[in-house]
C-alpha cells in the first residue's frame, strides 16, 4: 500500500497529472455552529409562529347506500326563521311566564315587548308595558312636644303649655304605576313614554291632646283619613339623537318627579311642569331646563291634589352636570333656580281647619316673594374618600316682612357636605351642614335660609329623629312648625307642603358621624349621631319675647336595620329607632312639667314591590 504522501511524487515521476481533489470544508468550531434547531412541538398545544406542521393523511370513507346531504341550493335563504326572539326561551320550554311573577321575565313589567297581534292599537315589536305596584306600610310610635289646647284639654288640671308627648301613627300607602314605552331602551332613551302613577294613602293618628289634629276642640284626639293622589302623569317625547352613542334631547310634560341636586336639599318633589333635558359627550355632560307650577297637597298624606287649583307658586330651574370636572371621578353640578310666589293676598286653610297661608306669625299678613337660588353641588370620589357637597345662596326680595310690614331683601346661605370611607363591607360617614339664620328680624334683610321643597337624603335621612319628626313651635306662632317632617331646616313654616318659604328663621348647624355595615347582601345595619344647634336665635327671641335662648338643640342618635330577604328591592323591611336628647336651647323652648329631656321615635316600615 502506497502512503498518501508518496502518491504525488510517483505520478510526477511518471509524467501523469495528479487527480483534482474536492475542496475540503473549513474546520467548524462550536462557536460557528449557531443555535440548535427549534423544536416546533416543545410545548404541548402551542406552535412556533409562522410554522405549519405536516397535515394528517386524508381520510376516505365508503358508505354504500347512504343518502347524500342536500346541496346549499335546497335551502331558500341563508337564515332560518325562529319564533319571537323575546319569547324564544319560553317557546323552547325553558321558562314559563306567569303574570304575577316579578322575579323572572314578564311582559307586564317591561321585559318583553307587547305582541302587536294581541294589542290592536300598537304596531311593531318595540312597544313595552311596565306595571308597578308598591305597598308601603309604616308603624310609628313617637314622642314630641305637644301643646295643650287653648280652650280645653283631654286631661283635667293640665295647665302647662306642653302636655303629654306620646303619639302613634299608622300609615298604609299603595302606589300603582303604569307606563307605555316605545323603543328598546337598553342602549338609548325611549322614543315615547306615557306614564301614570296613583297613590292611595290611609293614615291613623292618635295624640293625647286636643286641637292638635283638628282646630275644633270638640273633635277627638284621634283621626283616620284617606286620600288618592296623582303623583305622576306625563308624556316623555324623544326629540332627537345628536351622536352615534345616543346623546339626546327629550321633553317631558305633566306631573313628574324632579330633584334639583344630588341629595334633595333645595327641591325634591313631584310637580306639574315642562322639562327639557338631555346629554352630550357620551353622557359626560347632562342638562335640565324645567318650569313647574306647584300643585296643592293633601294636608295629612302629603300627596298631590289635582282637584284643587294649582298654587300661585312657580319654579324655573336650570342645572348642568359635568363628570370628571375639577378632578377625575367627581361630578360637578351648577344649579340656578327662581321661585316666584304670588300668594300674599290669599287665605288658605288646610283640611284640619288650621290656617297655612299666611302663617300665623308676627303681623299675620301674607307676603309675595321672588328668590333666586345659585348653587354648586358635587358628588363622586377624591381618592378613597366618597364626597357629596352642596352650597346655595338665596338672593331676592320679600314684599312684606311679617315683623316690620316692610319690604326686605333676602340674603341667605346654605352649605352641606358628607364624606365617607369604604372598607370592605363597612362605610364610615362624616356629615356637616350649615344654614344661615336671621340675625335681626326687625331690619330690612332676611338672612334665614329656606328651601323650596326639601326632602334630604342626608345624615341618616328619615331614620334621624330631627329629619323625621315635626316640631311644633308653640308659644311663638300658632299652627307653625319649628322644623317640618322629612326636613332638615328650621324654617318656621306653617307647612312644608302647603305653606310659603320663610326667610325669618333661626338657621341650623349640624355635625354628625355615621356608619353602615353590610353584614350580608340581605342585611344592613346603620347608626348615626348628630349634634344640632340654632345658627342664630334672634328670631326665636323676638317671637317668644325672651331675652336670650341658648343655641344648642341637642343630640340626635339613631340606629336602623334593613333586611332584604331576596337581595332585591322587591321586599324591604326596616326597623329603626331614634332619640333626641334635648340641649339647653330645645329645653328652653319646650320645657314641661314632666321634665322630659329626651324624645324618641320608632319606625317600622315594610315595602313590598311588584
Amino acid at each position: 500500500m502506497v502512503p498518501g504522501w508518496l502518491m504525488p511524487l510517483m505520478l510526477q515521476a511518471s509524467g501523469a497529472e495528479p487527480p483534482v481533489l474536492p475542496p475540503q470544508p473549513p474546520e467548524v468550531t462550536p462557536e460557528d455552529q449557531g443555535p440548535p434547531p427549534v423544536d416546533n412541538e416543545s410545548i404541548e398545544g402551542r406552535r412556533r409562529p409562522g410554522y405549519t406542521g405536516p397535515l394528517p393523511d386524508a381520510v376516505t370513507q365508503a358508505n354504500p347506500g347512504a343518502v347524500r346531504a342536500p346541496p346549499p341550493e335546497a335551502f331558500p335563504t341563508d337564515q332560518i326563521p325562529i319564533p319571537d326572539r323575546w319569547r324564544l326561551i319560553e317557546t323552547l320550554g325553558l321558562v314559563k311566564e306567569r303574570w304575577f311573577d316579578p322575579y323572572n321575565q314578564n311582559t307586564l313589567k317591561g321585559d318583553r315587548p307587547l305582541n302587536p297581534d294581541r294589542v290592536p292599537f300598537i304596531t311593531g315589536q318595540d312597544w313595552f308595558f311596565a306595571a308597578n305596584l308598591v305597598s308601603d306600610t309604616v308603624l310609628e310610635p313617637r314622642t314630641f312636644p305637644i301643646p295643650v289646647g287653648v280652650q280645653t284639654t283631654s286631661r283635667p288640671q293640665s295647665l302647662d303649655v306642653f302636655g303629654k308627648d306620646a303619639s302613634y301613627v299608622a300609615s298604609q300607602t299603595i302606589i300603582a304605576s303604569a307606563a307605555l314605552i316605545k323603543g328598546s331602551t337598553a342602549f338609548k332613551p325611549p322614543d315615547v313614554e306615557y306614564r301614570m302613577t296613583l297613590a292611595l294613602n290611609m293614615n291613623y293618628v292618635d295624640v293625647p291632646e286636643r286641637r292638635v289634629l283638628h282646630v275644633e276642640p270638640s273633635k277627638p284626639t284621634h283621626r283616620f283619613d284617606h286620600f288618592l293622589g296623582v303623583q305622576e302623569a306625563f308624556i316623555d317625547y324623544h326629540i332627537r339623537n345628536v351622536s352615534e352613542r345616543y346623546d339626546f334631547d327629550s321633553v317631558r310634560v305633566g306631573i313628574q318627579p324632579f330633584q334639583a341636586d344630588f341629595r334633595g336639599f333645595l327641591f325634591n318633589d313631584q310637580q306639574l311642569g315642562v322639562r327639557l333635558f338631555g346629554n352630550r359627550d357620551n353622557n359626560r355632560f347632562q342638562y335640565n331646563l324645567a318650569a313647574f307650577w306647584r300643585l296643592e297637597k293633601d294636608t295629612n298624606s302629603g300627596l298631590n291634589s289635582v282637584v284643587q287649583r294649582p298654587r300661585d307658586d312657580f319654579v324655573l330651574l336650570a342645572n348642568v352636570y359635568r363628570q370628571d370636572f375639577l378632578i377625575p371621578a367627581l361630578t360637578s353640578q351648577v344649579t340656578v333656580a327662581y321661585n316666584r310666589n304670588r300668594e300674599g293676598d290669599e287665605i288658605e286653610v288646610d283640611d284640619n281647619g288650621f290656617p297655612v297661608r299666611p302663617s300665623l306669625l308676627g303681623t299675620l299678613r301674607g307676603h309675595d316673594y321672588d328668590v333666586l337660588y345659585l348653587g354648586y353641588n358635587a358628588d363622586g370620589r377624591v381618592g378613597r374618600i366618597n364626597v357629596t357637597a352642596s352650597a346655595y345662596a338665596a338672593l331676592g326680595e320679600d314684599q312684606n316682612n311679617f315683623f316690620t310690614d316692610r319690604e326686605a331683601d333676602i340674603r341667605a346661605y346654605f352649605g352641606a357636605a358628607e364624606l365617607s370611607y369604604d372598607r370592605d363591607w363597612m362605610r364610615f360617614r362624616l356629615s356637616g351642614a350649615w344654614a344661615s339664620g336671621d340675625a335681626d328680624p326687625f331690619d330690612d334683610t332676611e338672612g334665614g335660609f329656606d328651601a323650596i321643597f326639601e326632602n334630604p337624603i342626608f345624615a341618616g335621612a328619615d331614620t334621624s329623629y330631627w329629619i323625621r319628626q315635626t316640631i311644633p313651635f308653640a308659644g311663638g306662632g300658632r299652627a307653625v312648625a319649628l322644623s317640618g317632617r322629612n326636613g332638615l331646616l328650621n324654617s318656621l313654616r306653617s307647612s312644608k307642603e302647603q305653606g310659603q318659604s320663610n326667610f325669618n328663621n333661626p338657621g341650623l348647624m349640624l355635625l354628625g358621624v355615621g356608619a353602615d355595615f353590610d353584614l350580608t347582601p340581605e342585611v344592613r345595619l346603620s347608626g348615626n349621631a348628630n349634634h344640632l344647634w340654632f345658627e342664630n336665635t334672634s328670631t326665636l327671641q323676638a317671637l317668644r319675647m325672651e331675652g336670650s335662648i341658648p343655641k344648642s338643640i341637642g343630640w340626635d342618635l339613631s340606629a336602623a336595620g334593613i333586611w332584604r330577604p331576596k337581595a332585591t328591592q322587591n321586599l324591604v323591611f326596616r326597623l329603626s329607632a331614634a332619640t333626641l336628647i334635648a340641649g339647653d336651647g330645645f329645653r328652653d323652648l319646650f320645657d314641661n312639667t314632666d321634665g322630659s329631656k329626651a324624645y324618641y321615635s320608632v319606625l317600622a316600615n315594610a315595602i313590598v314591590s311588584y
